[in-house]
């Protein structure tokens, strides 16, 4: 069965670029081939990973050789933070403390905790109200036994917009290095690697396919990771496992086109969360924004509609529209966002949250029959 319900939830993972998908289909088969393998079909498959690469790198200002092919953002996390530690622990460095912010992505933050059995201590770095990171409390917290500190871009809940370049300061006073996930920045702000140690992206975050991701490490980092996983030497000793030119072949075509449509899709996505608002507002439904709208990515909403049960609204509303909620169930029980709690929100009021992104193949109209959809269920 196909779906026809219009799709808000880009948080989650955003549609497949047309232009990635088109680029994508000769290497499942006509143009199969491993790029590992010495023949022509080989070498042909190694050219154009190659070309996909420098098209990642060219989006977040890298040079290709600092970019690591991963299976997805979670597994970059885990290289960063895992295999930075790993590596300071082999250089006897005394450094044994890791910083990240509360609302990190969950694959950061258990990461993090999985290092406590190696001796580390994982410090919580509180965040404000608006989502974003608390930079006073975070220069109390990053020391001189710091390692690393590990905040996020944007956050994958509330949208909300880490200031990265104050962050980065305060991580090199203290000589520590600095980690961004940065999977719901790309292709939503401009975001430059080069001046970060690490960071981490994922292909169907930024219109590509799922499966893909990388690693940025940058050649001027103190330490390099040690892999996390073991096999052979591809992606320069960091990650084995045979690279998957056409998961690699889309990535790259959706990095082209994101460094192109960068400008224009920021702005279409802002004016269609604007609309939805707006038609919101028309329609007399009460609602208060969890971000407001100068520190979070254009597009973003994260919506908390006072006396509605967030869940139900999805259910009644998911046939026609998908978005998803504020609240995470977790064993068959309905427990608060992290992110939330941390923003200090209630678990009342995160079970009144709705999480929309607004994409670039979203349109008017349909922002329109959204808000009327919505407003029906919020008015029952």
């Amino acid at each position: 069965m196909t779906p026809t319900s219009i799709y808000l939830d880009g948080h989650s993972t955003t549609p497949l670029a047309p232009e990635a998908f088109e680029a994508m289909a000769p290497w499942w088969h006509r143009q199969a081939g491993n790029p590992h393998s010495p023949h022509l079909r080989g070498m042909l498959a190694a050219q154009t990973t190659e070309e996909a690469r420098r098209s990642v790198a060219e989006l977040v200002g890298a040079d290709s050789q600092e970019i690591v092919f991963t299976s997805g953002a979670t597994e970059a996390n885990n290289l960063a933070i895992r295999g930075v530690a790993e590596t300071a622990l082999v250089a006897g460095d005394a450094r044994n403390e890791i910083v990240v912010s509360a609302i990190e992505h969950k694959s950061v933050l258990a990461a993090a905790a999985s290092l406590s059995t190696r001796g580390f201590n994982i410090v919580i770095a509180p965040v404000l109200r608006t989502g974003v990171v608390d930079l006073t409390a975070l220069r109390e917290l990053v020391s001189e036994r710091t390692l690393l500190v590990s905040v996020m871009a944007v956050n994958n809940e509330v949208g909300s917009i880490q200031p990265l370049q104050e962050v980065a300061t305060i991580a090199r006073t203290s000589g520590a290095m600095f980690h961004v996930d940065a999977a719901q920045a790309l292709g939503k702000i401009p975001f430059d690697a080069s001046e970060f140690d690490f960071a981490s992206f994922s292909s169907h975050k930024v219109y590509g396919p799922m499966g893909i991701g990388a690693l940025f490490v940058s050649a001027a980092a103190q330490y390099r990771p040690s892999p996390i996983l073991f096999g052979g030497t591809q992606e320069g000793g960091l990650r084995p496992g045979t690279v998957p030119t056409p998961l690699v072949v889309g990535f790259g075509a959706a990095a082209r086109l994101g460094r192109k449509l960068l400008e224009q899709d920021s702005r279409h996505s802002a004016m269609l969360a604007e609309r939805l608002l707006q038609e919101l507002d028309g329609l007399q439904v009460k609602y208060f924004l969890n971000v407001p709208e100068q520190l979070r990515a254009p597009g973003s909403l994260s919506m908390r509609f006072p006396g509605a049960d967030a869940v139900s609204v999805i259910g009644k509303i998911g046939d026609k529209v998908s978005i998803s909620e504020g609240s995470a169930c977790t064993s068959g029980q309905i427990n608060s966002s992290h992110v939330l709690t941390s923003m200090s929100i209630t678990s009342e009021e995160a079970a009144e949250t709705l999480r929309i992104f607004c994409s670039r193949y979203n349109t008017i109209a349909e922002i329109e029959i959204a808000a009327r959809v919505l407003a029906n269920v919020l008015h029952e």
